[in-house]
């Protein structure tokens, strides 16, 4: 071994020392209600400290110039200086992971799209009123996102603009596990069911953006707010040549239209015949989510078998992996995002290793190959 080149024992050594040093949070909140708060529940987490709080922006960036933190979490309406401002400034000069923290109500979706435009890694919301009462019923999901946000690449504001816990359930408490021996009739339509979490909103922009008039139907779950999706969903609508709408109740997949899974509400695929459609529905929480990836991929193993492709994108944890499983083994064709261009390499790494995809590709050609795949 050359001299100065570290063992393989060292190199362990210093994975399991960067695994156990803590999170290091800063939280940048005007309400000292709420600062506490998500004080006491990220610190309630052996794996982060909360390294200060701050009421405002400038408060923020005194502390961040003594100290980097790991993850900043970062409401939006704040005096001085708006957190969108300042999640601009953080992005294009010194990258952090961010966590948008903040109230959401009509135009304020808006606001949440353009600050994962601008390289927020997550949106937790947060009512006007009774904000600690849902921050503490959130605590899950807070701790999480501050977990996929220490993990996640994270780049300059001008290349994304260029281009006590919750028992996990699976998708059993939605939909009984198809069964292995059922028949699919094959149609003349392929579908596309999509599945992604943190990072998964550019991701797709980029992907729908991409896509011809004609492109196959699709339907995707992407770990979102409630009320957030419709306006998300708008915007993208906006910007591509395929129609993007927030799935409604019985809405047809038809082709050169792209339907999005409401925040709070689990979606799943059926079939009338040669028809697919969607069915949306409450339920509890599959895999710490609802939507839940995998309630749709096996709802698709169901009804669409060898009819459907399945794509699992950028996002933390393992929701997807289990029912792009049960896709593949229906005789669907399974595609997982890279992790050279997944912000988070969790759900299509945990694919990966359980076997359930056919073909591993980066994001600027995940639209081709699956449009490739649902003409075969």
């Amino acid at each position: 071994m050359n001299k100065g080149t570290p063992s393989r024992e060292d190199l362990k050594e210093k994975a399991e020392q960067m695994f156990k040093r803590k999170i290091r949070v800063l939280i940048v909140d005007d309400s000292a209600v709420v600062r506490q708060t998500l004080q006491d529940i990220l610190s309630s987490d052996s794996r982060i400290e909360v390294m200060g709080t701050a009421a405002d922006p400038f408060h923020a960036a005194e502390k961040i110039r003594q100290e980097v933190p790991d993850v900043i979490t970062l409401d939006v309406e704040m005096p001085r200086m708006d957190g969108i401002t300042f999640l601009q400034k953080i992005m294009s000069q010194h990258p952090i992971p961010v966590v948008i923290c903040s109230s959401l109500t009509g135009s304020g979706s808006e606001t949440a799209i353009r600050a994962l435009e601008y390289g927020a890694i997550e949106i937790i919301t947060k009512p006007r009123m009774g904000a600690r009462q849902f921050l503490e019923e959130s605590r899950v999901r807070i701790v999480d996102a501050v977990k996929a946000a220490s993990v996640a690449k994270i780049k300059r504001i001008s290349d994304f603009r260029n281009r006590a816990i919750t028992p996990k359930l699976t998708a059993d408490a939605m939909l009984a596990k198809p069964s292995a021996t059922r028949a699919m009739a094959q149609t003349t339509e392929r579908i596309v069911l999509i599945g992604a979490s943190t990072g998964g909103t550019e991701a797709l922009r980029i992907i729908l953006e991409s896509l011809p008039l004609d492109s196959p139907g699709i339907v995707i779950v992407q770990h979102m707010p409630e009320h957030f999706t419709a306006a998300f969903a708008q915007r993208l609508n906006s910007l591509c040549r395929v129609s993007v709408k927030e799935a409604a109740d019985g809405d047809s997949v038809l082709r050169g239209h792209a339907l999005i899974a409401p925040g709070n509400k689990h979606t799943l695929l059926k079939r009338s015949g040669a028809r697919y459609y969607v069915e949306v529905k409450d339920g509890p929480l599959v895999c710490r989510h609802r939507p839940s990836v995998d309630v749709l991929f096996r709802s698709a193993a169901r009804y669409a078998g060898n009819n459907a492709v399945g794509v699992i994108m950028t996002g933390m944890g393992d929701d997807g992996s289990k029912g792009l499983k049960e896709m593949k083994d229906a005789g669907a064709f399974a595609i997982a995002q890279d992790e050279a261009s997944s912000i988070v390499f969790g759900m299509p790494k945990e694919a990966i290793k359980l076997g359930a995809v056919d073909k591993v590709a980066s994001l600027d050609q995940i639209a081709s190959t699956f449009i490739r795949a649902s003409m075969q």
